[in-house]
C-alpha cells in the first residue's frame, strides 16, 4: 500500500516539475528577449546621443565667424552634417527641418543660471553679436539676445528602432530621440602656447567693483609696490598645474620661448609668485624691444603697443598668491617697460605710441604745443602719456613712473578664440565648446 502511494506520488510530482520546468523556460525566454530588445534598444539610443553630440559640437564650432563678430547662421547645416555622419546604423538619424532654426536644430542661448535667468537653452533667431566690452559675466548670462550655443535634436520615430523578440507581444518598434546642447563661451582652459608670456594678469585689474571688464578704458601697471602701494596687477607664473611655486630661473626660461608649453586649466590653481625679480624683468623689456614692430628714431624704443594673451587669475588682495585660481584669458597692450635700477631717468620717459587699440595716437599737435621743450622735459612727457591713455593703479590713482614697471591696456579688439570653453569674459571668446546638456 505504501509502495504504490510513493510510485503515484513520484509520478505526480514528475508532471509537476515538467510544468514548473516549462514555466522556467518561459520566464528564461522572456527575460532573454528583454535584454536583447533592451540591449539594442540602448546601443541605439547611444547612437541618436552621439549623433546629437557631434552635430551640437559641430554647430558650435561654427556659431561663429571673422573672431567672433558675425554669427553664422550656417552653423546649422554644419550641427545637421555632422548629426547624420555619426550615426553608424544603415538607418540614419531623423533631423527635422535643421535649417529652419526652429525645430531640431536651433542656435540660441545657453544660461548657467548665475544671474537672474533660469538655467537652460533659449533659441533665437538673433544674428547681431553683443558686445563683450564693459559687460559682466553675470550680465551676458543673463542676455538672451547673446548667441553661444546650439542644440541638436536626433530622433528615431518614422523608422523605429526594430524590436526582435518584443513582437510576440505586439511591440514591432521603438521611438527614440536624444537631445544635446554645446557651448561656446569664453576662453578658459589655454592649449599650449595660447599664452605668450609668463605673466598672470590680476581679474581685478582689468575689471571693476562689480566684476565687469573694462575692455579698452583704463591702463594699468605692473610693478612689486612698497610703502603699502597697490601697485601689484599681475604676478609672474610659471604656468605649473598643480602649483609649485614660480622661481626666477623656471620663469627667465619662459620669456619669449613660446609660451606656456603645456595647458593650463580653468578653475585650478596655478603656480605664480608676486614681485618682480630684475633678471626676469630685464629679459622680457628685452623681448618687448625685439618683439616691436618699430621703435622711436631718438631712443629706439618700440613707438607701437606690444599685444599679450596672458591667464587671468583671481588676486582678492590685489596682488597673486603662490596658487591663484586661473580664471580666463586676457589680451594686453603693453605701452611702456620702465628700466631696471634705481630712480627712473626721466630721459627714458616715451616719446611716441601709436596705434593703441581706442586711442588716438600720443602725442597729437596740442600735446607736442603744451610741451615746448619736449625732446627734453620727460617729466612733461610722462604726464602728458599717462593722462592720454589713462595709465592707473589698482587703487584708480594715475600711474608713477616707477623703475622696472609695465605699462599695459586691455584692448576692445576682436581678438582670435582661444582655449577650452569655461573662462569668464575678458574679450576672448574660446575657440572649443563644451556640451552642457
Amino acid at each position: 500500500m505504501n509502495r504504490l502511494f510513493a510510485k503515484q506520488f513520484l509520478k505526480n510530482q514528475s508532471g509537476a516539475t515538467m510544468v514548473f520546468v516549462a514555466i522556467c523556460i518561459f520566464i528564461l525566454v522572456a527575460f532573454t528577449a528583454l535584454a536583447v530588445d533592451l540591449g539594442h534598444l540602448f546601443v541605439a539610443h547611444n547612437e541618436l546621443q552621439n549623433a546629437a553630440d557631434a552635430g551640437a559640437l559641430a554647430g558650435a564650432i561654427f556659431l561663429y565667424i571673422n573672431s567672433g563678430q558675425t554669427i553664422n547662421v550656417n552653423a546649422n547645416q554644419e550641427a545637421y552634417d555632422a548629426a547624420i555622419a555619426n550615426m553608424s546604423e544603415s538607418v540614419p538619424a531623423e533631423v527635422i527641418d535643421p535649417l529652419t532654426n526652429q525645430n531640431d536644430v536651433q542656435r540660441g542661448h545657453w544660461s548657467f543660471g548665475i544671474g537672474n535667468l533660469a538655467r537652460g537653452f533659449y533659441q533665437s533667431d538673433n544674428t547681431t553679436p553683443v558686445n563683450l566690452y564693459n559687460v559682466s559675466t553675470e550680465q551676458l548670462d543673463e542676455d538672451q539676445n547673446h548667441i553661444n550655443a546650439v542644440k541638436v535634436v536626433t530622433r528615431r520615430e518614422q523608422s523605429e528602432i526594430a524590436s526582435f523578440f518584443a513582437r510576440i507581444f505586439g511591440y514591432q518598434g521603438f521611438k527614440q530621440s536624444a537631445e544635446a546642447v554645446a557651448y561656446i563661451g569664453f576662453a578658459g582652459t589655454l592649449m599650449p602656447t595660447e599664452a605668450d608670456q609668463p605673466i598672470a594678469i590680476c581679474k581685478q585689474s582689468i575689471t571693476d567693483s562689480n566684476g565687469t571688464y573694462s575692455g579698452c578704458n583704463i591702463g594699468r601697471m605692473l610693478n612689486s609696490g612698497s610703502n603699502n602701494e597697490t601697485h601689484n596687477t599681475a604676478g609672474w607664473t610659471n604656468f605649473s598645474q598643480p602649483c609649485d611655486t614660480a622661481n626666477a630661473s623656471e620663469m627667465r626660461g619662459l620669456i619669449c620661448a613660446g609660451g606656456n608649453p603645456t595647458p593650463v586649466t580653468y578653475g585650478e590653481g596655478i603656480g605664480a609668485t608676486g614681485g618682480v625679480q630684475d633678471n626676469v624683468f630685464r629679459a622680457l623689456r628685452d623681448c618687448w624691444i625685439a618683439s616691436a614692430p618699430s621703435h622711436n628714431a631718438v631712443d629706439g624704443l618700440p613707438n607701437q603697443p606690444w599685444p599679450l594673451t596672458l591667464p587671468v587669475v583671481d588676486c582678492p588682495g590685489n596682488n597673486v598668491s603662490n596658487c591663484p585660481t586661473l580664471l580666463g584669458a586676457v589680451t594686453v597692450q603693453v605701452v611702456f617697460m620702465s628700466p631696471e635700477g634705481g630712480t627712473p631717468n626721466w630721459d627714458d620717459a616715451p616719446r611716441e605710441m601709436t596705434n593703441v587699440s581706442g586711442k588716438v595716437d600720443w602725442p597729437t599737435a596740442g600735446q607736442l604745443a603744451a610741451i615746448p621743450d619736449f625732446a627734453t622735459n620727460g617729466q612733461a612727457r610722462w604726464t602728458s602719456f599717462v593722462n592720454h591713455f589713462e595709465l592707473k593703479n589698482v587703487d584708480d590713482l594715475y600711474a608713477d613712473y616707477a623703475k622696472k614697471s609695465m605699462y599695459f591696456l586691455p584692448t576692445c579688439d576682436p581678438q582670435e578664440p582661444a582655449g577650452l570653453s569655461g573662462g569668464e569674459n575678458f574679450g576672448i571668446l574660446a575657440k572649443i565648446p563644451v556640451l552642457v546638456d
